[in-house]
């Protein structure tokens, strides 16, 4: 697509980005493409972590900053999305390298000849992920935005997107191939793989929960905690500068689309459940006749049959708040 219209006729279509990007986006179309489609895998990790939350991260269509006003807060709900989004663009260039999909880089070409771990030695082989590059192109093209501007949020931007990039290289891990007589092991084979993206995802989702509030230092250049009690934050640490809202009720100023019509687990006292994803609003309650597959059988060879069955079950939906409630809010 972008070969067929021109890099440079794209890059300039794309809204909100500063000219940094714009040229590393004409001078790495391939690489683009591969983070377009990397965009779309975080997005939808987000939204697997969310999923039982009050902000659920849902996107804007036709909204460039894709999830609105959210992030003009610096809320630890921001905070997440910069993080998980940098994670997702190392991820996403860092496959796209071992996949052979790129001009700009392959596998890494330092994992060569001999190394050793706790099970003895081994020779590099394979095609070891190049993450490196991954995070070395994602700090070039994510931070450029940051770096043109020198403000507090612009500082806690760099911050979180850093936890992401070094998210994704805490799960690389070691494969081996066994080699020798029927598979003894006297030679082993090894190379660096990335780990599902859902483990990023869920490293920075309990980041999320442990995230520190932080003010600035007096002389600009860094943070400190705004609560005494908590400790100062490290490099793998979230940090956010302003509370969230509660997320209860539509408030476009603020980003949230409220809780109205979201359906919620009556049996659940966690943020799934009516009470707290209604935020004490209450809930209708339809009944719902569902299809499933059922009493499934193997048959010889290759095919599984099933039954279809009915199930009727209750599904919860949030009450929209009072009229007067609502309008209070936008």
């Amino acid at each position: 697509y972008i070969g067929a219209l021109g890099a440079r006729v794209i890059c300039d279509n794309i809204p909100g980005l500063v000219n940094k990007q714009r040229q590393l986006c004409q001078r790495y179309p391939d690489i683009m493409q591969s983070v377009g489609e990397g965009a779309k895998e975080w997005i939808r990790e987000c939204q697997h972590q969310f999923r039982h939350h009050r902000w659920n991260c849902s996107t804007l269509d036709r909204d460039h900053t894709v999830f609105g006003r959210v992030m003009l807060r610096s809320s630890r709900e921001a905070a997440f999305v910069y993080a998980i989004s940098s994670a997702g663009v190392v991820y996403a260039i860092t496959r796209a390298c071992s996949q052979g999909d790129l001009k700009a880089c392959s596998c890494d070409p330092l994992k060569r000849g001999r190394s050793k771990d706790e099970r003895g030695e081994f020779d590099w082989g394979g095609c070891s992920d190049n993450i490196n590059y991954g995070i070395r192109f994602a700090k070039a093209f994510v931070d450029a935005k940051e770096k043109k501007v020198k403000d507090a949020r612009a500082l806690m931007n760099l911050h979180n997107n850093r936890c992401g990039r070094m998210a994704v290289k805490r799960f690389l891990k070691l494969e081996c191939k066994c080699h020798g007589v029927s598979g003894s092991c006297t030679l082993r084979t090894c190379w660096l793989a990335m780990s599902d993206f859902r483990k990023t995802g869920d490293y920075l989702r309990k980041k999320y929960n442990g995230a520190i509030q932080v003010t600035m230092n007096q002389d600009g250049t860094g943070f400190t905690v705004a609560n005494k009690n908590f400790r100062k934050p490290t490099k793998t640490d979230l940090v956010y500068f302003e509370n969230s809202p509660d997320y209860c009720v539509m408030d476009k100023s603020a980003g949230s689309l409220g809780t109205a019509g979201r359906v919620c687990n009556k049996m659940s006292r966690g943020t799934d459940g009516c009470e707290v994803m209604c935020c004490g609003r209450g809930y209708d309650t339809t009944r719902v006749t569902r299809i499933t597959k059922c009493e499934c059988k193997f048959h010889w060879c290759c095919a599984v049959r099933c039954k279809e069955c009915e199930d009727t079950v209750d599904v919860h939906t949030c009450k929209a708040p009072k009229r007067a409630e609502w309008l209070d809010q936008t």
